[in-house]
C-alpha cells in the first residue's frame, strides 16, 4: 500500500459529518491558484537524515503530528472555556456557543466548586459564580446540561481535587438522560501536582490526591473507555511564569509522576495510557511555540516506549488540548488582544494540537461579553476554513529554525527531567520548592525584562495611548448565591436524611480503606449528597494539604 493510500484510508476513517447548518470538511486540497496539495511532504523536501529522523504523521515518534491526516480528515475540536454565575446562564452560553460552530464544551466552575465546597458553606461567602458556574449538587449539574445531549458531545471540565465528584455528577446527569458511561466523551483535568505547583485549588494532601486519581483511571478504563482520565497541564505553570522550556519539563515530569502510582497502584501500562491527555499553553514567541508542541509529542512517545515500556500505538501518542495565553491578554488597548489570539492559535494548529480554546479580547478586564467570545471562537474557524494550513499535515516540517528548536526543547526538557530524577521525583521535587522556584525565577526574570525595555508589550511598555475604557461588563448578581444557599437547604429537607448518613458512612469507610472510591461517590451524587458534603467527608479521613514555606 502506498503512503498516498494510506492517507486516503485515514482521511475516509476520521471524516465526520458536519454539525448540523455548518459546512462540512472539504475533499480536495488545493492553493487558491489551483495547485494540489499533497497530505504531507517528506520533511525539508526529502532529505535522508531528516526522513530518518521523523518520518511522518502518525509513525512513532510522532513529532510530526499523532495521525497520518491530522486536519485533512477532521479538525480539531473547537472548544471554547466557559462558566460563570448559575448553572442556568451557563447553559445558556454553552447553547450559544454550539450554535456558533463550537464543536465541543468545556466547563469553568468557581473557586468553591474547586476546592470542594457548597454555595452555602462560609468559606464560598462572596466567590459564589464569580469565576464559573457554581455547582454544588446533581441538581445544578443537570441543569447545566440541561437539552445538551451528553451523547453527541464531548465535555472537558476544569476541575481537580474534587474532579472525582464532578465526574461521578456527570456520569449521574449521563444515566437520567438514558445515556450509557460507554458513549461518554469528554475530560476531567484531573491534575493535582500542577496545584501544588502553580494553582492552588488543592484539598487533599499527595498521596490521597493520587489515590483518587489512580481510582479515576482504573474505573474509566472499563466504565468509560472513551473519557479522558486526567489533562497533565502544563497551561498553568506557563500563566505563573514558566519558559516554554519548563512547560514541557515540568508537565512531563508531572505525567511521569502519574504513570509510576498507576503501575504501583497495579495498573497495566497499555490498559491505561491511552485514556491520557495533556493542556499545553499557546505564548507569542511563534515558532518557538510551534516547536515546543512538536518536542513535548517526541519525549512523551520515547519515554513510553524507552521508560514504561508501552506496546500500544495509543499509549506512545501524546494528545493535547491547548488554550492561548491569558497572561499575554492586556487591559490597555484591548483590541490588540485578537490578534495575539490569532497567532497563538495559529501556532498551536501549526504544532498540532487536538483542541483548542481561543481567549476572548476582552477577558484582561471582565467576564467576555457573547460578542468577544463570538470573535473568538470565529478565529478558530477563519484559521480552520480560510487559511490553508489545515490542508497538509505538519508543513512546517523541515524548516532548519523548527528543527533546531524542537531538538533544543527537547534537550534542554530532558535536562530538567534528569534533575528532577535526581531528586526522588516530580512530588519530592515540589516538596522541595525546586519546581516552584525555577517557575518564580522565569517569572521575575521577565517581569525585570518588561520593566526595562528589553522586552516589549505592545500598549503596556511601548506604543501606548491615552485612553477610557467602559467599564460595562458581565456581572455576577448577589442575589445568586442567596438563591444557592436557599436551594441546597430545600434540598437537604427534601431528601431522606438516613439514606444521607447511611452513604457518608460509607464514603469514610471506603476512604480508610482501599476500594475504588468512584462508585460510592456515584451513588453519594445520585442520591442528592452535595459536592461539600463529599469532600468533608473525605477530609476527615485524608486532613488537608499544607504546602511548605519557600520563604
Amino acid at each position: 500500500m502506498t503512503i498516498e493510500t494510506e492517507f486516503q484510508r485515514w482521511e475516509e476513517q476520521t471524516r465526520r459529518p458536519a454539525l448540523k447548518r455548518f459546512p462540512e470538511r472539504k475533499t480536495r486540497f488545493q492553493t487558491s491558484s489551483g495547485i494540489e496539495l499533497p497530505a504531507a511532504l517528506p520533511p525539508s523536501g526529502g532529505d535522508d537524515d531528516y526522513m530518518e529522523q521523523l518520518g511522518f504523521p502518525g509513525e512513532y515518534p510522532y513529532t510530526r503530528g499523532v495521525q497520518p491526516t491530522m486536519y485533512r480528515g477532521r479538525f480539531w475540536t473547537m472548544r471554547q472555556y466557559a462558566g460563570y454565575a448559575t448553572a442556568e446562564e451557563s447553559n445558556r452560553r454553552y447553547r450559544f456557543l454550539l450554535e456558533q460552530g463550537q464543536t465541543g464544551l468545556s466547563v469553568a466552575f468557581d473557586l468553591p466548586t474547586q476546592i470542594g465546597y457548597d454555595a452555602d458553606d462560609p468559606i464560598a461567602l462572596g466567590e459564589v459564580g464569580k469565576v464559573g458556574v457554581s455547582i454544588s449538587s446533581l441538581g445544578d449539574m443537570q441543569i447545566l446540561f440541561r437539552d445538551i445531549p451528553l451523547d453527541k458531545v464531548s465535555t472537558s471540565m476544569t476541575i481537580n481535587a474534587p474532579a472525582a465528584v464532578l465526574l461521578a455528577m456527570y456520569i449521574a446527569v449521563a444515566r437520567r438522560q438514558g445515556v450509557e458511561t460507554r458513549q461518554l466523551r469528554g475530560t476531567i483535568q484531573n491534575d493535582i501536582l500542577k496545584e501544588y505547583i502553580a494553582r492552588g485549588t488543592y484539598i487533599f494532601p499527595p498521596q490521597a490526591s493520587i489515590r483518587l486519581i489512580t481510582d479515576i483511571f482504573r474505573f474509566c478504563q472499563s466504565e468509560v473507555p472513551n473519557w479522558n482520565t486526567i489533562s497533565i497541564s502544563g497551561y498553568h505553570i506557563r500563566e505563573a511564569g514558566s519558559t516554554a522550556v519548563q512547560e514541557v519539563a515540568f508537565t512531563l515530569a508531572n505525567a511521569i509522576a502519574y504513570v509510576q502510582a498507576a503501575l504501583e497502584a497495579g495498573l497495566n501500562i497499555d490498559e491505561f495510557a491511552g485514556q491520557l491527555s495533556f493542556f499545553f499553553n499557546a505564548h507569542n514567541n511563534f515558532l518557538e511555540e510551534v516547536a515546543k508542541f512538536r518536542a513535548a509529542r517526541r519525549m512523551w512517545a520515547r519515554l513510553m516506549r524507552q521508560r514504561f515500556h508501552a506496546q500500544k500505538a495509543a499509549s506512545l501518542m501524546l494528545r493535547f488540548h491547548t488554550q492561548t495565553g491569558g497572561s499575554t491578554l492586556t487591559a490597555q488597548q484591548p483590541e490588540n488582544n485578537v490578534v495575539r489570539v490569532a497567532l497563538q492559535a495559529l501556532a498551536a494548529v501549526l504544532g498540532g494540537t487536538q483542541s483548542l480554546h481561543t481567549n476572548s479580547l476582552d477577558e484582561a478586564l471582565w467576564l467576555p461579553t457573547e460578542r468577544s467570545v463570538r470573535t473568538a471562537l470565529r478565529t478558530q474557524q477563519i484559521i480552520a476554513y480560510e487559511s490553508g494550513v489545515a490542508d497538509t499535515v505538519d508543513p512546517l516540517a523541515g524548516s532548519y529554525l523548527i528543527e533546531h528548536l524542537t531538538d533544543e526543547i527537547e534537550a534542554q526538557a530532558n535536562e530538567y527531567l534528569r534533575r528532577i530524577d535526581e531528586m526522588g521525583g516530580a512530588l519530592v521535587a515540589i516538596e522541595k520548592g525546586y519546581i516552584q522556584g525555577e517557575i518564580q525565577e522565569a517569572a521575575y526574570r521577565f517581569q525585570r525584562a518588561v520593566e526595562s525595555g528589553e522586552e516589549t508589550v505592545v500598549a503596556v511598555n511601548a506604543f501606548q495611548v491615552q485612553e477610557k475604557i467602559d467599564m460595562e461588563r458581565l456581572k455576577v448578581d448577589p442575589a445568586i448565591e442567596i438563591a444557592a444557599r436557599q436551594r441546597l437547604a430545600d434540598l437537604r429537607q427534601q431528601r431522606d436524611a438516613g439514606r444521607s448518613a447511611e452513604l457518608r458512612a460509607a464514603l469514610e469507610n471506603a476512604a480508610r480503606g482501599s476500594d475504588n472510591l468512584l462508585p460510592v461517590i456515584i451513588a453519594c451524587v445520585e442520591n442528592n449528597l452535595t459536592l461539600g458534603e463529599i469532600c468533608n467527608t473525605l477530609r476527615g479521613v485524608w486532613g488537608e494539604y499544607q504546602p511548605p514555606s519557600l520563604i
